[in-house]
């Protein structure tokens, strides 16, 4: 059974930093790219970054690029998200997802469009 883990979440103020984990079992994970996509209350689901299979080429949200690192340590068969500069705008549920494709869907459908999904992490930005 694939299980995707997010953890990390916190409340932070404006300006602050987190990091986001997401751990996964059941898949090959190195055969696989994962992204992180947030929803915040009364939106919808929206892509974040992603890092592809095998080279990790990573790519970003313009909201979040500078600001937002994603990594993948295969070994461990975690992937992480460094948050800083963070935004009240950034205030949502964050989900890991993985996907058997080298890179993580694109398109609007995105909930159906990755394979696997986690249960999310809320991460909630103060003013």
């Amino acid at each position: 059974e694939v299980q995707l883990v997010e953890s990390g979440g916190h409340l932070v103020q404006a300006g602050g930093s987190l990091r986001l984990s997401c751990a996964a079992s059941g898949l090959s994970f190195d055969r696989f790219a994962i992204g992180w996509y947030r929803q915040a209350p009364g939106k919808e689901r929206e892509g974040v970054s992603c890092i592809s299979s095998s080279v990790g080429t990573a790519s970003y949200a313009d909201s979040v690029k500078g600001r937002f690192t994603i990594s993948r340590d295969n070994a461990k068969k975690v992937v992480y998200l460094q948050m800083n500069s963070l935004k009240p705008e950034d205030t949502a549920v964050y989900y890991c997802a993985a996907t058997a494709f080298s890179s993580c869907y694109s398109g609007s459908d995105v909930i159906n469009g990755m394979d696997y999904w986690g249960k999310g992490t809320l991460v909630t930005v103060s003013s």
